[in-house]
């Protein structure tokens, strides 16, 4: 009862912080999200309610709701909070994007790895500094362009909302990223986590997440996780305190 009672939480902070900035829509059970301003499918995504048993017509109104506002149909939510909703989405023809081991840090359980020599964390805060990181995430992420104005305006908000924003250096380059949201419930989500190209290996992203951590847990966040990409990441938030707690289905329409 008690790891369920985590998920549980993890997921109520995950609604509140998915309708920041972006339009919403109750669909049956479901609560989805859509992000106006971009079209990538990770930036829009809907979450079931706690305990939800979707209908095959819940399914289709969820797909129709995201197909006429030229969005993937796509899902990011914890299974054990909804365990019926799997089983419903793949019948209705979603598809299994990822299973995510989802991590999660305590005060006092956060490591302090040091950055490479050589290389600065400072807290983003000006426009140049949150431009510098979010290109560094665009390139690692593989998304078209620069960041403009707007993106940079979203971080700002993002700041202004108690989240922080931790740029890595080199020379005065840009070589890594990471944020976190504004908390709820004392939780917040570490997301972002970028290195540059020619950086990587190094130690950077376990120094920026061990910083961002750090950060939260001095202002008052008592849980921090994350969802790491691959074994590789998750073995970099390993040695930056995280643990494996439960999972994190990613969900979509192919």
């Amino acid at each position: 009862m008690a790891e369920l009672a985590v998920d549980a939480a993890i997921q109520r902070y995950v609604r509140i912080a998915a309708v920041r900035g972006r339009e919403v829509e109750q669909i049956g059970p479901f609560l989805a999200t859509f992000n106006v301003d971009s079209r990538s499918p990770y930036r829009s995504y809907a979450i079931p309610d706690d305990g939800a048993e979707p209908t095959v017509a819940d399914v289709a109104a969820l797909r129709s709701a995201y197909e006429r506002r030229d969005r993937i149909p796509r899902l990011e939510f914890l299974p054990a909070v909804a365990p019926a909703a799997e089983a419903a989405l793949l019948a209705g023809g979603f598809t299994l994007e990822a299973r995510l081991p989802l991590m999660t840090c305590a005060p006092g359980e956060a490591a302090e790895p040091a950055p490479p020599a050589g290389v600065e964390l400072v807290l983003a805060q000006s426009d140049d500094e949150l431009g510098a990181g979010l290109a560094v995430a665009h390139a690692a992420f593989g998304e078209a362009g620069e960041p403009g104005a707007a993106e940079v305006a979203r971080t700002r908000l993002l700041l202004d909302g108690g989240g922080i924003a931790v740029l890595a250096r080199a020379d005065g380059e840009a070589v890594g990223w990471g944020v976190c949201t504004g908390p709820a419930d004392q939780t917040t989500e570490l997301a972002g986590i970028a290195t540059s190209a020619a950086h990587r290996r190094r130690g950077i992203a376990g120094a920026v997440v061990a910083r961002v951590t750090r950060e939260a847990f001095a202002r008052g966040v008592t849980t921090a996780f994350l969802t790491p990409g691959d074994e590789g990441a998750g073995r970099v938030y390993t040695r930056a305190g995280y643990r494996p707690r439960t999972e994190m289905l990613h969900m979509r329409v192919a």
